[in-house]
């Protein structure tokens, strides 16, 4: 079947299977392999990508879902070579290790930002709740979250 979708501002249209699932159409057909897959069931978020302004899992999703949607995978978040805020914050506080949970941690911060400018800390533990990450504590990474709702709030450099 023929699907087409804004993927990371572009518009693109895909042949695939109908039961092909979108994190194997994103990683195998489109090279977009910072979406992740960590458990294939839902429960890590390692896949987390934003369709229509809503974080969703890509192992739980259909491609065919994909159909007329607007979306933004890790790859998307760049511009003109250069990092966003939320990533240099990442980054800033050590919010990275082995970098698998990484990209679906930052989609979600991205999205939880953009519907919530100041996070308090237990909006971002709720938010990110989902993705799991077997390096951390955590703490870094919601951290590393408020520093970058502060940044764009202008109340730190």
């Amino acid at each position: 079947m023929l699907i087409k979708f804004n993927l990371n501002g572009q518009d693109v249209e895909v042949e695939t299977p109908p039961a092909r699932r979108a994190v194997d159409l994103l990683r195998e057909e489109l090279n977009l392999t910072g979406t992740k897959e960590g458990c294939g069931a839902g429960e890590c978020g390692a896949c987390t990508i934003i369709v229509d302004g809503t974080t969703k899992l890509a192992c739980l999703l259909l491609a065919a879902q994909l159909e007329g949607c607007r979306v933004t995978t890790i790859e998307g978040l760049e511009h003109e070579n250069e990092l966003t805020p939320l990533q240099e914050a990442f980054i800033a506080g050590g919010a990275i290790q082995c970098g698998f949970c990484t990209p679906g941690m930052v989609l979600t911060a991205q999205a939880l930002l953009a519907k919530t400018p100041l996070p308090t800390e237990a909006e971002i533990r709720s938010a990110i709740s989902g993705n799991l990450c077997r390096c951390t504590g955590y703490q870094k990474i919601v951290e590393s979250i408020r520093l970058a709702a502060h940044r764009r709030a202008g109340e730190l450099q």
